[in-house]
């Protein structure tokens, strides 16, 4: 039984910075493309960054490069998401995606063969 669960969600000034922490337990992430997608209310759900299958490289939506760090802890079955330079627009639900055997190509395709998604977590960013 595959379980993700996202956690480290939170209200923060502009400006500030925000880890968020994904726990998959039930996979083995060598198996699994791990990603980062968002949320916001009144729009469709958006990549954010991902950890690619098959070479562990990573990925960052234009939006986020250069502010937002990925990274794993294998022994911990941990995906994390470091955030800075946090802005307004960043506010959204954000969700721990699991794909199996599929190397990143794009985030549209990406999102139409996940496996399994965490719950979400919520970031606020105020002004």
């Amino acid at each position: 039984q595959v379980q993700v669960v996202e956690s480290g969600g939170g209200l923060v000034q502009a400006g500030g910075s925000l880890t968020l922490s994904c726990t998959a337990s039930g996979l083995t992430f060598d198996d699994y493309t791990m990603a980062w997608f968002r949320q916001a209310p009144g729009k469709e759900r958006e990549g954010v960054s991902c950890i690619s299958w098959a070479g562990r490289r990573t990925y960052f939506a234009d939006s986020v490069k250069g502010r937002f760090t990925i990274s794993e802890d294998k022994a911990k079955n941990t995906l994390y998401l470091q955030m800075s330079s946090l802005k307004p627009e960043d506010t959204a639900m954000y969700y721990c995606a699991a794909v199996f055997q599929r190397a990143f190509i794009s985030w549209k395709l990406l999102s139409t063969v996940v496996n399994y998604w965490g719950q979400g977590t919520q970031v606020t960013v105020s002004s």
